[in-house]
């Protein structure tokens, strides 16, 4: 069916770019199996994920998944990194070139906690997503019970802009929601 208007973003502008390097975040790499594995053995980091990963196959398959996604313009994950070391995920979800937005999704390993890389890397993505990608809109969503996340998203400049009452299915059951949000004009 023919659309009212116009797209924001046309189909291909993400498939057509490779995906680039950024400072403190690459893309995932065959090496990265460990820190997939570690990030997802996290006890604190299944309290607010619905993946599960068992071993090193799985692991590896959800490092492969990402260069199709980027194709598909559906979604997108960088390995946040420290002296190339994989220390955390920073993504893009959702991605709706129509209406020119995604949401962000991130988490970092243990260790790494406490040092400021998920901010930075939220706020390193941000900037590319608004000027080079050209979005309109990120969203940043987490269960009103993940008190480090939207430390996380305030920090990193977005505002909280409501509660989404039941929106997130954990493996304890229904949460409520935090929607920040920033626009490429703000």
């Amino acid at each position: 069916m023919p659309r009212l208007g116009e797209p924001a973003l046309a189909a291909g502008t993400l498939r057509l770019l490779e995906q680039p390097g950024l400072p403190g975040m690459r893309p995932w790499r065959e090496g990265d199996v460990a820190a997939v594995r570690e990030a997802f053995s996290d006890v604190e980091l299944h309290r607010w994920h619905v993946l599960r990963i068992d071993d090193d196959a799985e692991a590896l398959a959800w490092i492969e998944q990402w260069p199709e996604r980027w194709a598909a313009e559906e979604a997108a994950s960088w390995a946040i990194v420290v002296d190339g070391q994989a220390l955390g995920q920073i993504g893009l979800r959702g991605i709706n070139l129509y209406e020119a937005k995604a949401h962000l999704s991130y988490w970092v390993l243990p260790a790494a906690r406490g040092r400021g890389l998920a901010g930075q890397a939220v706020r390193t993505l941000t900037g590319w997503c608004f000027d080079t990608l050209r979005l309109h809109r990120l969203s940043i969503e987490h269960s009103v019970r993940n008190e480090n996340s939207c430390r996380v998203a305030t920090k990193a400049g977005f505002p909280r802009e409501g509660t989404l009452r039941g929106s997130m299915l954990h493996a304890d059951g229904w949460h409520d929601a935090h929607s920040h949000a920033r626009l490429a004009t703000d």
